[in-house]
């Protein structure tokens, strides 16, 4: 049997989604939450405003842009501005992972638009941008949770572009560089790169977006899909008015992390813990002979959501179900270890390995879990081959 590595993690948390929270976190965090009162008295208003004033600064955006907290998560976010605008003008929309293909489908097959194109890719890739129509909407994923795949850089998109680009940032905002200039929609959630909870969305508008949606067709929407009224945009929800009722424990929790944020030197020092991870986990890569980045092309990998697959001859020879149970092996035996927690791929993803890497792990973490991979894959292998 394979040596059993002496040492681990301090924090094993490595799921993509709710992800690990600020290092140092503890429940003390939230004593000051404003519970037991309504999220609409001037001292919850005021909290909420506060997510977005930070939120704003930290992420760089332009002053111009408007950035509102909306709900559940960047699900509701990307799709809240999917049934206001979508079938304004034609539409094109890149799907290379799952959730990028759920913005697809939705487009396809629940809002029906007939002038669609659905720019196609498969695990591991992009989608052809010089395919991609600029005159039309785009809809698309700055970074693909599920495929480790990002867009390697803002030349991917014209400077001046027609139509509206709809970005789903939600595994890069906080953690990569996002060019504002190109983008006029950008949605993310909290539970992502700053480990906040969960069923909480922001959505970031342009002026051009803001222009749209106040002179769209007007159409039927739910409430919690409402970003304007007869009178134009409903400013409320950009000055901390809340469509419906947050949880003052995840607002505060919000607010933790954000002042963590900036007290390590706001979004470059994100960036830059977030870079190392992905670092650590490249140099074992290039010593593993089992492994390999999901994604090809090194421009286009991933500094959060790290996507490896398993390249052994013996593992690729097999069926996916029995990859899968593999893999399932390997991430069980870690975790009964306390080593490492969530380290499969996504269910829709194929059979892999799945890292989080954003700013609020450590990465030391990361070179301690390391060792952990190898002993679980050799174990599984020789139970395997025997």
């Amino acid at each position: 049997m394979p040596q059993r590595p002496d040492k681990k993690p301090a924090r094993p948390f490595f799921s993509s989604g709710p992800c690990a929270k600020r290092p140092g976190w503890t429940l003390s965090a939230l004593d000051g939450a404003l519970l037991g009162r309504s999220h609409r008295a001037p001292e919850g208003r005021a909290r909420l405003k506060e997510v977005i004033d930070r939120s704003h600064r930290l992420l760089e955006a332009p002053k111009d842009w408007k950035i509102g907290i909306v709900p559940a998560s960047d699900t509701g976010a990307v799709e809240m501005i999917l049934w206001a605008l979508a079938g304004e003008r034609s539409i094109d929309v890149l799907s290379f992972e799952s959730f990028s293909g759920l913005w697809a489908q939705d487009l396809r097959d629940v809002l029906k638009i007939e002038a669609l194109t659905v720019h196609e890719a498969p695990y591991g890739a992009l989608p052809d941008f010089s395919k991609i129509d600029w005159s039309h909407d785009v809809v698309l994923t700055w970074n693909g949770t599920t495929s480790g795949v990002r867009v390697p850089n803002a030349e991917s998109i014209p400077a001046d572009h027609e139509g509206l680009v709809i970005c789903d940032a939600t595994s890069a905002a906080f953690a990569m560089d996002l060019p504002w200039d190109r983008l006029d929609v950008v949605t993310w959630s909290w539970q992502k790169a700053l480990g906040g909870e969960a069923a909480h969305g922001m959505i970031a508008l342009s002026p051009r977006a803001i222009a749209r949606l106040e002179t769209a067709s007007p159409r039927p929407l739910p409430k919690i899909f409402r970003l304007t009224n007869k009178k134009g945009l409903i400013d409320a929800i950009f000055e901390g008015d809340t469509i419906n009722t947050p949880s003052m424990l995840c607002v505060e929790d919000a607010l933790d992390g954000l002042k963590w944020s900036e007290s390590l030197g706001g979004l470059t020092a994100l960036k830059a813990r977030s870079k190392a991870n992905f670092d650590v986990v490249a140099q074992w890569v290039e010593q593993t002979d089992w492994v390999d980045f999901l994604a090809a092309e090194p421009a286009q990998r991933s500094t959060t959501s790290i996507c490896l697959r398993i390249v052994a001859p013996w593992f690729t020879a097999l069926t996916v179900e029995a990859q899968q149970k593999i893999v399932k092996a390997m991430t069980s035996k870690i975790m009964k270890e306390e080593a490492g927690y969530d380290l499969a791929s996504y269910r829709d993803a194929p059979p892999g390995l799945r890292i989080w890497g954003g700013a609020t792990i450590d990465a030391e973490d990361i070179e301690a879990l390391l060792p952990w991979l190898d002993w679980a894959y050799e174990s599984v292998r020789m139970d395997h081959t025997a």
